[in-house]
């Protein structure tokens, strides 16, 4: 501390971690990714800027600060958003730039700054003042973060039945226009493209590392899970590639945490030059159809990726159900979905979800990405009480543990 900034500051951009802020913020290409089942989708916009604008944060010298390994890093916040590091009057673009600089001065193999879970504002982290703007400016995308994080994270009773749901589907043409009165975990089943005189839009090709790696995801806790879909959307020949499942490893309860591992996800996308393509959650017991709020989910996260520039990118919904009794053999039903609007001529419809057919490509070898995270989830959920004890019978014959080991 206390040397003389230089004359003309240096605005560090940062590479990856400028356009990882971007990710969680509004980025100007396809990548359209913020936060959730809602979470990256959902909170695009936010940067400090739209902070400032709001009038959540306001400038100040010495308001920012990071501390990290014993290590305390002051900044000012300017008027424009951008951040001053007061050591050396360096310009950083984003929380994460800077924290990611800081970080790598400390510890240079850090490769990730989650600036938002990183920098404190006042004393406060920053990603309390991003949720505080949801809830007063976007009330439908933070109804969206509740829907991921109490429907998919929270686990209570229900989740330690040793017995399927019962939860009978029906067919779209029964539901009508849509009723408030009606249980939106109602599940539907899925139409086909021809039923409803439309062909599918884009061809998939999905890795089987994305469903090794989705399934073990799944088989791992008897509550629902969620996780992003990262790959490659080709417009020329409309295949979208789906290379590389992103697991969400929190709970309701750490939204702080959360947080932090939605930037992640957000830095490793782009690190790997990938665009987030779609979403995948579990159903542990019961059928892998779409529940009506699913349904409504899936909807949104189209219209999000698609974002504003009229062109058209499609978002992959994936259901997986591990442990329905009335699977086929003990294999997960892994359902891929899409949702069509509703007709113009009836606009308060749910949107109607179709299946989508996928090549599925078969990699080579298990990549080290796979096998770390695959180990990272299993220290996650090591002590958890919704734990799958493989020990116990999937089936007369089958533990838990021979059925993932199968898959």
């Amino acid at each position: 501390m206390g040397s003389e900034p230089p004359s003309s500051p240096q605005v560090v951009e940062d590479g990856g971690e400028e356009d990882e802020e971007e990710l969680s913020g509004g980025e100007e290409a396809d990548l359209r990714s913020s936060s959730g089942r809602g979470s990256l989708l959902t909170r695009r916009g936010i940067t400090l800027r739209v902070l400032l604008k709001d009038g959540l944060v306001e400038p100040g010298d010495g308001v920012l600060a990071i501390h990290y390994l014993g290590k305390n890093f002051v900044g000012d916040l300017l008027n424009d958003g951008k951040i001053r590091w007061v050591e050396t009057g360096q310009i950083f673009n984003s929380p994460s730039a800077w924290a990611t600089h800081c970080k790598r001065l400390v510890n240079p193999a850090k490769k990730s700054g989650c600036g938002w879970a990183s920098v404190r504002y006042r004393g406060q982290k920053l990603v309390q003042y991003k949720t505080t703007w949801l809830h007063k400016y976007q009330p439908s995308a933070d109804m969206m973060d509740d829907e991921i994080y109490e429907r998919k994270w929270q686990f209570g009773k229900s989740s330690f039945l040793l017995t399927d749901r019962e939860r009978i589907p029906v067919r779209y043409c029964t539901l009508g226009t849509r009723d408030a009165a009606r249980d939106p975990h109602t599940l539907v089943e899925l139409s086909a493209f021809s039923a409803i005189n439309r062909f599918q839009p884009f061809n998939v090709a999905v890795s089987s590392n994305v469903l090794l790696l989705m399934d073990f995801h799944c088989h791992l806790t008897t509550s629902e899970v969620v996780g992003y879909l990262g790959g490659r959307w080709d417009t020329n020949t409309q295949l979208l590639t789906v290379l590389r499942a992103f697991p969400c490893r929190t709970r309701l309860a750490d939204r702080e945490s959360a947080s932090a591992v939605e930037e992640e996800i957000c830095q490793n996308l782009f690190m790997r030059g990938l665009s987030l393509v779609g979403w995948y959650h579990s159903h542990p017991r019961g059928p892998a159809l779409p529940s009506l709020q699913d349904i409504d989910s899936q909807m949104d996260h189209q219209l999000r990726l698609q974002g504003s520039n009229n062109g058209f990118q499609p978002c992959l919904g994936i259901i997986c159900g591990p442990y329905y009794h009335g699977n086929q053999g003990v294999a997960s039903t892994i359902t891929p979905f899409w949702v069509v609007p509703p007709p113009e001529q009836r606009p308060n419809d749910y949107g109607i979800p179709v299946a989508v057919e996928v090549t599925y490509v078969q990699d080579n070898f298990l990549t080290s990405d796979v096998l770390n995270e695959m180990m990272l989830l299993v220290d996650y959920y090591r002590a958890a009480p919704d734990l799958v004890q493989f020990g116990q019978y999937w089936c007369p014959d089958t533990t838990m543990m021979d059925k993932i080991k199968v898959q």
